[in-house]
């Protein structure tokens, strides 16, 4: 599984890309007063910047907790001996005990020490062995002994350096090669440096003497790959003038010397072809040779580190091929490939229209990633099998703050993606094959922030069995571990086991206790991480954690399991560093303390019964345990240093005498995978696996296979998951199948890239799940329907500059960037106009990518617009260009509906908000002359009828935004006051497009039950909490002059009996449906409108009325009843009407536009600026006597 690189960060190294060795660095030695004190643990490699780590049981180094004695087996009866004889046997059981414990795959890596020592002269000859020593352990009673050989090595001379890097050139090789250098933090390069070769599993190793009578300072080592005889050593002089390569095709056994003219920082050799190596030097540059090194041509400058990758053998037709980021003579930075015989800015190819953010190009087997930032937004882009860049689809409101690839095995993508309510945690998406649809995993898997900006995401690929992978979900400050056998389309918690160590009942009983296990990396690239896998023995995990509620820090037990985590054993009761032999058929175990040791564990069983062994006479400080790649062999190699001012001390513990003859057919057992609920059908399929008896003893050997059949199953529904856009009610409840729709994915329309001529495919809300083998049974996919794309109008189109201002100076060349997310691209046609006379027509031209170039002559103010069309309908972006000074990015809060003639108010939102130095432009219409204002809103009137297009800029110094929206102006419509469940307002990231979209979906669902014309229904939900909506009733378009309608009258009712009914509900994330009603069941709807005609035959009718009533009071002097009562609420109601709205109460509440008053005012109501609404009857004409005065306020509600 490839490691999990950061979209625009730093990757880690991938499969066939070889890397320097792992540096791993000791702090310095304590002083003298300290030396007898316990010397601390080496602390943490730093990893690559910006880069999610996903553990593979992979090293880690930290403190253990107090050593406890490991349960030895009882040695033989004891026999009645002469007592010199018995003296000798018992000194030979003791050294007996010694073992040792090798980790990981065999890769270089350094060790640091502290106080430097004055350098040794010597280069040459090997120093001798310490010893070898040879002990027997008694594993069981009736079982042969076990027969280890410890060898110990010291490297002579070398106690002055303080970092070592070791590295095993393997398979079917006993070759290895240690380089220890003294490395100067303060300078930040290496003084001095010796390099090892032992040609015997380590028993003996001899220093290389490169340059005879030269000192020489090498670097760095590197590997072929391909053929691991080759190795390029990099040595730089004394005075940093100039570096040199040392080449060997011998693993070592000689050098040839090969200067360069450049620096290098890394190399890269081919994954396929083992003489074809890029150097990436200090200078930015990329170096290509086809000779091992011995000649070097200049490939391309100015090239991001880590972001240039060899063809990927089977997808990149040219072996050739080099995938790189450069950064352009702008700034901006591009992906590009070329050729290495020929890597000019003419033979060059840019793959993707644009710029890219930095360290964002990632090539990683079939697919590409890169990520592009414009203004506050980034979108993610994926290339699969190199097709065209699309954009990742993840679930809309995804609204990604981070986003980590974490594998791309089997023809799928797995990412973490940190959303926008996120802060500790990410969530895990599963990709299509294509790696553009996404659908939600896991959530909440908890994550941990590095130095330097490193991400640590607690997710774990079991290694050996394809689908299972472990992970640490935080819900509720809670970190519990979760396991799934189906790629994560299932989750469950691990069993606990029923007794502990010691046989004692551990009364850990689910659902209030399981086990949890700690996911982290190791920083120690030559020590096993918390949890341990290998490919070679599936179904074999140990791991690090606890029994509880929940994991706890601190406590790190050792459990294991060789079902794959079906059942656990307790082992420890402390962590340990694992590593597994011979496929798993050895383990051992050494403890992680800070303090020296000379003991290690073994057990042969599965960890069912562990034996002891003294790997070396004197403690030492373990830095590291290595063996052979692969874990075939039975040879192991422990290093470390007595003290920190001592050599280096490398043991060879050998297990091979303890077995004297290879495993047959008959010293095998098979064995089923099955999840923790006992089915059998994973994936698809039943699988048996076999593993060694555990009364046999013998080698498996490297030929040895695990898998033993497989056979396909039926499917069913565990099979299938969620498709995009559809998301499980109770993602962690294995019983929950039913996917159901998110409320902003309409399943009827067709997929955004329709082409007209092509088919597609309708969703059923499931998908089987990528590299699933069943066949027959359910079939959640059968209904799926074939439809031919009709033409779709276009949508979403955007026009921007490359250099992302919209303020440039006169003369200045500006590349104009065309995008269209939505619609038919083929039989489009786009008008283009630039405001300075030029204009154009173009075919395709969002397809093709094809940037538009234009350079302004003349300061002033241009209004570009781009007009795509076809026989479905068009669409328009407009963008104004100040040839002055730059733009940013802001968002337009308005009002889609108004009343003519009536006031409205148009917000700006910037962010941050620099209210002192912030000049707002406001366009209305097509009109080339902005009103100008300090303040971020705007009062205004719209005189006509119809569709205005209002266009805002924010110019803050040199830097500058534009939004723009499209506002319907009216004579006539009814307004209706909303609400919802509060379970909406969890889901509320309050911005403009998630209020759009519930906007549209509850349009969609009042037109759907209430058989009313969609087109006339229009729902603004309003910015803030609680969430809160006005329900537009447009007239229709044959009755828009008419004054009154008794067909709108109607649609009021059936809407309000629809609302009052819950009939109108959506789905939500986590189970939820929310449910639409009246904001006020008992009140009547706001009629707004602007035919002055009427409004004067209503108030003169008012007028007279009035005039008669008082007239009749002169005329016959009546006092009224409750005359004074009268006139005094009068005067308070007055008082409400008249005053300014607070300043505290939101913009979005108050209603544009008068009051329209029907003939029967028994039957309207009054909308305040708070929106409340009050009954007329009680003060009808005093309160038609009243003016009214509203002032706007600007939306201050955050939209991002």
């Amino acid at each position: 599984m490839a490691a999990p690189p950061r979209l625009g960060a730093q990757p880690r190294a991938r499969r066939c890309r070889p890397s320097p060795a792992p540096v791993t660095t000791l702090p310095p030695s304590p002083p003298p007063s300290a030396a007898v004190s316990p010397s601390p643990p080496p602390p943490r490699l730093s990893l690559p910047r910006r880069r999610a780590t996903m553990a593979h049981g992979g090293p880690r180094v930290s403190a253990a907790a107090a050593p406890r004695g490991a349960a030895r087996l009882p040695p033989p009866p004891p026999l009645p001996l002469p007592l010199p004889l018995l003296l000798l046997l018992l000194l030979g059981a003791a050294a007996a005990l010694r073992c040792a414990e090798p980790c990981g795959r065999p890769r270089p890596g350094a060790l640091t020490r502290g106080a430097r020592s004055p350098p040794d002269p010597r280069h040459g000859g090997g120093a001798a062995a310490e010893g070898s020593r040879s002990r027997r352990a008694s594993s069981s009673a009736g079982r042969e002994q076990v027969s280890l050989i410890s060898t110990s090595f010291v490297l002579k001379g070398d106690a002055s350096h303080n970092q070592a890097m070791v590295h095993w050139t393997g398979e079917n090789s006993s070759v290895i090669l240690i380089l220890t250098k003294y490395y100067h933090t303060d300078m930040g390069k290496v003084l001095e440096s010796s390099l090892w070769r032992s040609s015997d599993f380590g028993t003996l190793y001899t220093k290389l003497n490169l340059q005879p009578g030269i000192a020489t300072v090498i670097d760095n080592f590197y590997i072929c790959p391909t053929n691991k005889k080759k190795i390029i050593l990099v040595s730089s002089s004394h005075n940093d003038r100039d570096q040199s390569l040392f080449i060997s095709t011998d693993e070592g056994a000689t050098f040839q010397k090969q200067p360069i003219t450049f620096f290098v920082e890394t190399l890269i050799f081919h994954p396929k072809e083992e003489d074809k190596v890029l150097a990436y030097t200090k200078e930015a540059k990329v170096y290509v040779s086809i000779d091992l090194g011995k000649n070097w041509n200049l490939l391309q400058e100015r090239v991001s580190k880590d972001h240039i990758f060899w063809a990927i053998a089977g997808v990149d037709g040219d072996p050739d091929l080099v995938h790189m980021e450069i950064q352009d003579p702008s700034g901006g930075y591009r992906y590009i490939t070329c050729q290495i015989q020929n890597c000019s800015d003419k033979t060059m190819r840019v793959q993707f229209a644009g710029g890219t953010d930095r360290d964002s190009l990632t090539v990683q087997d079939d697919y590409i990633f890169l990520q592009t930032t414009l203004g506050n937004q980034t979108k993610y882009y994926v290339s699969y099998r190199r097709s065209g860049f699309v954009q990742m689809r993840l679930p809309k409101y995804a609204l990604p703050k981070d986003l980590q690839i974490i594998s791309t095995d089997e023809n799928q993508v797995f990412v973490a993606v940190q959303e926008w309510y996120q802060t500790d945690t990410y969530n895990l998406y599963q990709s299509d094959p294509q790696g553009i649809y996404y659908s939600i995993l896991l959530e909440n898997v908890r994550s941990t922030k590095q130095p330097e900006e490193n991400v640590l995401i607690d997710i774990l690929e079991v290694r050996g069995v394809k689908g299972v992978f472990l992970a640490n979900q935080k819900t509720d400050g809670k970190v519990t571990t979760l396991i799934t056998y189906n790629k994560g389309r299932d989750w469950d918690f691990l069993n606990p086991p029923d007794l502990d160590m010691n046989g004692k009942p551990t009364n850990c009983k689910p659902p209030d206790c399981y086990l949890h296990l700690h996911l982290r990396w190791a920083d120690n690239p030559y020590v096993s991480g918390t949890v341990h896998t290998k490919d070679t023995a599936p179904g074999l995990i140990m791991g690090a954690g606890n029994l509880g509620s929940q994991l706890v820090e601190y406590k790190e037990e050792m459990y294991i399991t060789s079902d794959c985590g079906n059942t656990w054993r307790q082992v420890f009761e402390e962590e340990h560093h694992i590593l597994y032999l011979d496929h798993g058929g050895v383990i051992v175990a050494i403890k992680d303390t800070s303090i020296p040791l000379k003991i290690l564990k073994f057990s042969i069983d599965e960890g069912q019964t562990w034996s002891t062994h003294n790997f070396t006479s004197t403690s030492v400080f373990v830095d590291g345990l290595l063996s052979e790649p692969g874990d075939e062999t039975l040879v192991m190699t422990v290093f470390g240093h007595i003290s920190y001012r001592s050599d280096w001390e490398l043991v060879k513990v050998d297990f091979r005498p303890s077995f004297t003859r290879e495993c047959t057919d008959d010293d095998y057992e098979s064995w089923e995978l099955t999840n923790l609920q006992g089915d059998r059908c994973i994936m698809g399929q039943q699988r048996s696996f076999r593993k060694r008896k555990i009364s046999s003893w013998c080698i498996k050997g490297r030929s040895f296979t695990s898998a033993l059949t497989s056979k396909v199953c039926e499917c069913v529904n565990s099979d299938f998951l969620c498709d995009y856009g559809f998301e499980r009610s109770a993602p962690l409840k294995s019983e929950s199948s039913k996917c159901f729709a998110d409320f902003w994915f309409n399943t009827e329309e067709p997929p955004e890239d329709c082409m007209l001529g092509q088919a597609y495919t309708s969703s059923t809300g499931y998908r089987k799940v990528v590299s699933n083998v069943c066949e027959g049974g359910v079939d959640l996919q059968q209904n799926l329907a074939q439809h031919m794309c009709p033409l779709m109008a276009p949508k979403g189109l955007q026009i921007s500059i490359r250099e992302e201002s919209l303020d440039v100076k006169p003369g200045e060349d500006i590349t104009f960037i065309v995008r269209q997310e939505q619609g038919d691209l083929l039989n489009t046609k786009y008008q283009v106009d630039l405001g300075d006379g030029f204009r154009a027509i173009y075919v395709n031209l969002t397809m093709t990518g094809e940037p538009i170039r234009h350079r302004y002559e003349n300061p002033g103010i241009y209004r570009v617009s781009v007009k795509a069309e076809n026989l479905a309908g068009h669409d328009e972006a407009v963008v104004f260009i100040q040839v002055n000074s730059p733009l940013h990015a802001l968002n337009l809060e308005v009002v889609p509906v108004v009343g003519r003639n009536q006031e409205v108010n148009l917000t700006a939102i910037v962010l941050p908000k620099n209210s002192n130095l912030t000049v707002f432009y406001w366009w209305i219409g097509n009109n080339l002359q902005p009103l100008l204002t300090l303040d971020n809103f705007l009062v205004t009137k719209f005189a006509e009828t119809g569709h205005v297009r209002v266009t805002v800029q924010a110019s803050c110094g040199s830097s500058m935004l534009q939004d723009s929206k499209v506002v319907q102006v009216f004579d006539h419509f009814h307004v209706l006051p909303l609400k919802f469940t509060k379970h909406l307002d969890m889901y509320n990231p309050d911005i403009p497009e998630w209020r759009e979209d519930v906007g549209r979906v509850v349009t969609r669902l009042l037109a759907k039950e209430t058989n009313i014309s969609e087109e006339t229904l229009l729902t603004v939900v309003k910015p803030g909490l609680p969430t809160t909506a006005d329900l537009h009733v447009l007239l229709p378009a044959n009755q828009l002059k008419q004054k009154r309608s008794v067909t709108s009258d109607k649609r009021i009712a059936t809407i309000k009996q629809a609302l009052n009914s819950h009939n109108i509900s959506f789905f939500l994330r986590g189970g939820y449906w929310v449910l639409v009603t009246l904001a006020d069941s008992s009140s009547d709807s706001q009629r707004v409108g602007g035919g002055s005609g009427y409004w004067a035959i209503v108030v003169l009718f008012v007028i007279c009325l009035v005039a008669v009533a008082a007239f009749i009071l002169y005329k016959f002097k009546r006092k009224l009843p409750g005359r004074n009562v009268y006139a005094q609420m009068h005067n308070e109601k007055e008082q409400e009407m008249t005053s300014p709205v607070n300043h505290s109460e939101d913009t979005q509440n108050i209603i544009q536009g008068e009051e329209f008053i029907d003939d029967d005012l028994d039957s309207q109501t009054l909308v305040t600026p708070s929106g409340r609404s009050g009954n007329l009857n009680s003060y009808r004409v005093p309160l038609l006597l009243m003016p009214v005065s509203v002032q706007s306020q600007a939306v201050t509600q955050a939209w991002f």
